[in-house]
């Protein structure tokens, strides 16, 4: 299974959640250490973990409104 750019994913986040991509990026890594850690299986990693970092910018976004 073909993995997805992880720039091309940072970027797609950024532009979505109007969020620096520096900031996407930070997040992006430290959630795939945390996700990546004792994972047996990697073929859907790079989804949750964007997921999970959409999950976190968006509800940072409504808290700040």
């Amino acid at each position: 299974m073909a993995q997805p750019n992880v720039e091309d994913v940072v970027k797609a986040i950024a532009a979505d959640t109007h969020t620096p991509a520096e900031t996407v990026s930070r997040m992006y890594a430290d959630t795939w250490a945390e996700y990546s850690e004792g994972a047996r299986i990697m073929d859907y990693l790079t989804v949750l973990v964007a997921k999970r970092v959409r999950e976190n910018l968006r509800s940072t976004s409504q808290h700040k409104q």
